[in-house]
């Protein structure tokens, strides 16, 4: 692969990210390669979002139709193919029924749903857990627990109560029927630790909104479209909600997001309650279309588990053997390890050895590789972690 020579300067960028390491200009596979030369294994993937790897063919494939068709964006004052395809696709893996709406991003998605649950429901109040991360604009970060993200921003939406995740009690006296809209969980928190939700709790908060009125949100913009080894991370707990938010990898790196609403929600919906500029235009739904259908396939998803189970068992072996380590939990691809000491250090050393991690909350290191990624480069990732806590 050639590398491209580069006159890059970081100076000119808003200093809101303390980037590190070194100066990315390719990638291949499940490797990031840097101006030098040098090839670093990624277990980031952008943030659970390069879900099919670097120079994809599924990606190339379709971006190259897409040039091809001519129509990069029209608006959605008028209809095209690829996002009303793309709709579809979605629609049908939930088993039919429900619609879709297109933004370009994880926190616009769940701004969406926040007001379309209002508007359904008539009532104002979301409810959100401890852990939770839904993104940084005024309504997402009001329900993002994450005070030192909200404090210099507030006041941010009113109506907004975090409870302690997990606790029934707290949950029944949070979610009422004359104030509570909606209810915002992530099957499995990303940010705020990788930590799965069990299952009983999340039939419970479906029980509770069905008998208050309210919509029950699945936030999977992290851990949904196959990263725990099903297309939705709910399906394995068999609860379906009102409304999911997706984004991260549905886009294939191009910017996208969406709202899956149920056939109720979306039937108190009319035209001007809600826009876009962006969203679901005809390049990036092209792919995401691509996109999508790849990581629905049954086989790619049971290449997932698979790949999951035996990282799982790797890491709690891992986890026992290393006094650094207190618990290895997740799904799927999506991992964390909690450990006894801040995890920054850790995260440096193994960007030393070529290997890219990064971190869920002062003490986790999170794992979320390309689900296309091979059993031989997840054994090099782990052998250098496994090094790196020795």
């Amino acid at each position: 692969m050639t590398i491209p020579a580069t006159s890059a300067d970081a100076t000119a960028l808003l200093g809101v990210y303390a980037r590190v390491g070194p100066l990315f200009v390719a990638g291949e596979g499940s490797e990031l390669i840097a101006e030098d030369g040098t090839r670093y294994l990624d277990f980031v993937a952008g943030i659970a979002v390069n879900a099919l790897g670097y120079n994809s063919p599924v990606i190339r494939d379709a971006v190259l139709r897409a040039l091809d068709a001519g129509l990069i964006h029209v608006s959605n004052l008028y209809r095209t193919e690829p996002g009303e395809r793309l709709a579809a696709e979605l629609t049908k893996s939930l088993g039919g029924g429900g619609q879709a709406f297109f933004c370009n991003s994880g926190a616009e998605a769940n701004e969406g749903a926040f007001k379309f649950a209002r508007k359904w429901s008539k009532k104002t109040d979301i409810v959100a857990f401890s852990g939770s991360f839904h993104g940084r604009l005024f309504a997402s970060l009001a329900a993002t627990d994450r005070p030192d993200y909200r404090r210099p921003f507030e006041p941010l939406l009113a109506g907004v109560q975090i409870v302690p995740l997990g606790d029934v009690e707290a949950a029944q006296q949070a979610i009422t029927a004359d104030r509570t809209a909606a209810v915002i969980i992530e099957p499995v928190q990303g940010e705020g630790g990788v930590r799965p939700v069990p299952a009983e709790f999340l039939a419970f908060l479906r029980e509770q909104c069905d008998a208050c009125g309210c919509a029950l949100i699945f936030d999977e913009v992290q851990c949904g479209l196959g990263r725990t080894g099903t297309l939705f991370a709910s399906e394995q707990t068999g609860v379906t909600p009102d409304m999911y938010t997706l984004a991260k990898p549905l886009g294939g790196g191009l910017p996208m997001g969406a709202i899956l609403v149920s056939d109720a929600i979306a039937a108190a919906l009319a035209p001007g309650d809600h826009a876009t500029t962006f969203g679901g235009g005809p390049f990036v739904a092209t792919v995401a279309h691509d996109v999508v259908r790849t990581i629905a396939e049954p086989e790619f998803l049971a290449a997932v588990r698979a790949k999951g189970a035996w990282l799982g068992d790797r890491l709690q072996r891992l986890a026992a053997s290393s006094a650094l380590v207190r618990e290895a939990r997740g799904r799927g691809l999506m991992w964390g390890l909690e450990l006894n000491e801040v995890a920054a250090p850790i995260v440096a050393a193994a960007r030393e050895r070529q290997l890219l991690v990064l971190t869920a909350g002062p003490t986790v290191l999170r794992i979320v590789p390309p689900l296309t990624i091979t059993r031989e480069d997840l054994e090099r990732g782990v052998t250098i972690l496994g090094e790196v806590l020795a």
